[in-house]
C-alpha cells in the first residue's frame, strides 16, 4: 500500500512539473527526498498505512526545520505542498 501511495504522490508531482511555479518545483523536489526516505523506513518497519507514512514524513520535515534547513517562507511552502499532495493521493473513501 505504501509503495502505491508513494507512486500516486510522485505522479501528482510529475503532472504539475510543466505548469508549476519555481516555488512549487522547489517544494515538490524537496519533498521527494523526504518521502523516499520515509517510505523506505516505513517498509523496513512493516508499516503500511498512509497515516503512518504521513507521520514519518512530518517527523522528517520537523527535524529538517529544527536543523534550520528551511526558511520560514520555505517551511510554509513545503508543509503546504505536503498536505496538498497527501490529500490528493488519498483514495476518495479516505478523504
Amino acid at each position: 500500500m505504501i509503495a502505491e501511495f508513494e507512486g500516486r504522490i510522485f505522479a501528482l508531482i510529475e503532472d504539475m512539473v510543466e505548469s508549476a511555479t519555481d516555488d512549487e518545483l522547489f517544494a515538490s523536489g524537496y519533498l521527494q527526498g523526504h518521502l523516499t526516505v520515509s517510505v523506505a523506513e516505513a517498509e523496513a518497519n512493516g508499516e503500511n498505512s498512509s497515516e503512518q507514512l504521513k507521520a514519518r514524513v512530518q517527523s522528517s520535515l520537523d527535524k529538517a526545520i529544527q536543523a534550520g534547513e528551511l526558511s520560514p517562507r520555505d517551511q510554509v511552502l513545503v508543509l503546504g505542498m505536503w498536505e496538498n499532495l497527501y490529500q490528493k493521493a488519498l483514495p476518495e473513501t479516505e478523504r
